[in-house]
């Protein structure tokens, strides 16, 4: 893994040399940054400074020195300490002003008059740096582009997440067969099945598998038309319940994501032709799914798929949103399948998950995640697709 993110770095240099640029510059903390994790390897929920000029420098503070030489990916470590941040703190007295300086001090003593910053790169220290004669260009991140093509060890990573989001989805879908059908309600040991005491099974089988999850979807019946309801209150028989789960791993940081939709009970028949249509679609878009594809052009597929099914496509009803979004370290990543004109390319690991919605009866959504083969593409998703329980 180590070996082939410095072999990506190199395309990092041209780039700069390009645009006629010295270094690139990151301040953020890792947990929330994607990018900050991808390139240095190292977990902190402080902001410290990442400088590339044909070579990688952290800038972390001095509790986290020895902590970011052991864990990080980066040799040359070094600490505010090292600049002087305490006697200038006792000077200046605010934090992001001494730490504006001690950005200049570091850029300076690399020889950086010029450098470019990501789009979140604080407005304070991009304006002290300028009035220290440092020209600054605000570009899109190179590195979120590194992050497109997945490692072997980043694809198994995604993998071992995704068995333990398929196990607490199984958890799940085995709580509501065993339910028993009550009038118009679900009950299970006497009492009223509901979409949290589903949630709370599937985010304890999670931690029991060393993942997390925020977010999740147990969503029945016709507000189910949202996509994004997470879902609340007693689950209905004989309409469907959209379980959609994204969980991340603890230590690895990855992400996988998937839904199913079930129905406990007899579905009206609506939900049934819905969920034919998507599985359809979903087979559409796995079809066309190979290095080089335009992904434009496999999600207009699969909106032909729905349109030829006789279901609608547009921003109300029908097929609302995109057909997926890549996966890793962040939930939605790039390249996606949707109007924009990415290519995809082996290695991409993206979610195949169509879905019609309608205000009447809800919505029905399937989703797996697969990882483009020089052959196609590979289902990293086992789990089965079967709607009545």
């Amino acid at each position: 893994m180590i070996m082939i993110i410095e072999q990506q770095k190199k395309d990092l240099q041209p780039l700069l040399h390009r645009k006629g640029i010295d270094a690139y510059l990151m301040y953020t903390d890792s947990i929330r940054s994607a990018d900050m994790y991808y390139i240095s390897g190292f977990l902190a929920g402080d902001a410290f400074t990442y400088l590339y000029k044909n070579k990688d420098i952290l800038l972390v503070s001095s509790m986290e020195k020895e902590r970011a030489k052991k864990e990080s990916r980066i040799t040359d470590v070094r600490s505010t300490s090292d600049y002087g941040s305490k006697e200038l703190l006792k000077i200046h007295k605010d934090p992001a002003e001494v730490y504006s300086r001690l950005l200049v001090q570091l850029l300076k003593e690399e020889e950086c008059s010029s450098i470019a910053v990501p789009e979140e790169f604080p407005l304070f220290f991009a304006d002290h740096l300028r009035d220290e004669g440092i020209n600054i260009t605000c570009i899109t991140s190179p590195i979120r582009k590194l992050r497109e093509k997945k490692t072997k060890t980043e694809i198994k990573a995604i993998s071992n997440t995704q068995r333990a989001c398929e196990l607490s989805a199984s958890k799940a879908i085995d709580l509501i067969r065993s339910s028993k059908i009550s009038g118009d309600e679900l009950t299970i040991n006497g009492r009223p099945l509901t979409s949290e005491y589903i949630k709370a099974a599937i985010h304890h089988s999670l931690l029991d598998s060393g993942c997390e999850a925020q977010g999740t979807i147990v969503a029945c019946g016709p507000r189910s038309c949202d996509p994004h309801w997470e879902g609340e209150g007693v689950l209905q028989a004989h309409q469907q319940i959209i379980l959609d789960i994204f969980p991340r791993n603890m230590v690895s940081r990855y992400y996988s994501d998937m839904s199913r939709t079930v129905v406990r009970g007899k579905p009206d028949p609506k939900i049934k032709e819905m969920y034919e249509a998507v599985l359809a679609a979903q087979q559409v878009g796995f079809d066309l799914i190979e290095p080089g594809a335009n992904s434009s052009e496999i999600h207009q597929a699969v909106c032909d798929s729905f349109t030829d099914a006789g279901f609608a496509v547009g921003e109300d009803e029908g097929f609302i949103h995109s057909t997926g979004h890549s996966v890793g370290i962040d939930i939605h990543e790039r390249p996606g399948i949707g109007p924009q004109q990415d290519i995809l390319d082996i290695g991409n690991v993206i979610t195949v998950e169509p879905g019609l919605y309608y205000h009447d009866v809800g919505g029905v959504r399937i989703e797996d995640m697969v990882v483009v083969t020089d052959k196609g593409c590979n289902n990293l998703t086992m789990l089965n697709k079967n709607l009545q329980l």
